[in-house]
């Protein structure tokens, strides 16, 4: 095998062919569930925490996954073994897995049918790009608050991970007009804040982490581990609403991700957080984070050459 392999439909194919319709519903309406996870030292984190948050968006989305949680999980400890074979010891992938709801039967010249559609199945990986995120770790995130606003729950269930982005690539624009290396955050009709386009946003204050509500944002696997870590360090966890001012006024505020787990956020539209710089509760969250996956994240991220 001379490259990493992707898991399509009902087999393994070279990622050199591993291709999708242009019919398919997943580019007709964007119409794609999805989800991330990383390994560390090329084991896969909380993976079944990421495999069951997709199978309840796909109840939620009436989609049926062609495989069960357990032959998920299968096929995707293969395709890790396959594909980490294409990367450095101290490197790790990135692990996708994505969902549509198959072609769309008009566009590609079939009769318009009752019958259900074929889902299209994706689990594919990638080389994590360690040295693009190495900036937030030394000056910290910058993060915007554009026009754009989150879309309700009403509209559109933010539990359900989805790819149904078009206005988070608006809201990029606006942001990277104020800051080219901003992140966006969302805020909802009301004004308040939300979540980025990939992370979780909370802030600290007197040993409390805060985070919005749960019904406004999508409960990522990677929240769940800053909370439970929370717990271990002796700290207070509150959900409420939060605006602006909370942030500008917090003595820290952190980005909460997959690829990197947690970032500083040190300005908020050009105004600092804190004392502007990544803090010493941050310095202990990522103690324990490295200590839970039995590795020093920062020392990857600061010493990998992609």
């Amino acid at each position: 095998m001379s490259e990493p392999l992707v898991y399509l439909n009902d087999r393994f194919v070279p990622a050199s062919q591993a291709h999708i319709n242009i019919y398919d519903l997943g580019i007709v309406l964007g119409a794609t569930l999805t989800e991330m996870t990383r390994t560390f030292a090329h084991r896969p984190f909380r993976l079944e925490d990421h495999i069951g948050r997709l199978f309840r968006s796909c109840k939620y989305a009436n989609l049926q996954p062609p495989l069960s949680p357990d032959e998920m999980r299968e096929k995707t400890h293969e395709l890790i073994a396959a594909n980490c074979k294409f990367i450095e010891a101290g490197q790790d992938l990135g692990i996708i897995h994505f969902i549509t709801p198959g072609e769309n039967r008009i566009y590609a010249g079939s009769a318009a049918g009752t019958a259900r559609l074929t889902p299209t199945f994706c689990i594919h990986t990638f080389p994590m790009p360690f040295s693009a995120w190495r900036h937030l770790f030394t000056e910290g995130t910058h993060v915007v608050t554009p026009a754009i606003r989150h879309i309700p729950p009403q509209c559109l269930e933010p539990k359900m991970k989805n790819r149904s982005r078009l206005h988070w690539w608006l809201a990029d624009q606006q942001s990277h007009a104020v800051d080219p290396k901003a992140i966006t955050l969302l805020l909802d009709l009301e004004g308040n804040i939300t979540e980025c386009a990939g992370s979780n946003f909370l802030i600290a204050r007197d040993r409390t982490v805060y985070s919005p509500t749960s019904r406004n944002i999508l409960e990522g696997v990677s929240l769940v581990t800053v909370r439970e870590l929370a717990a271990e360090l002796g700290w207070n966890w509150v959900e409420k609403d939060l605006q602006p001012y909370d942030v500008v006024n917090a003595d820290e505020a952190w980005l909460t991700t997959t690829p990197y787990c947690v970032a500083p956020c040190t300005k908020i539209n050009n105004t600092p957080v804190g004392t502007g710089k990544p803090g010493p509760m941050f310095a202990e969250l990522m103690a324990a984070w490295s200590k839970r996956v039995g590795m020093d994240i920062l020392k990857q991220i600061g010493e990998s050459a992609i």
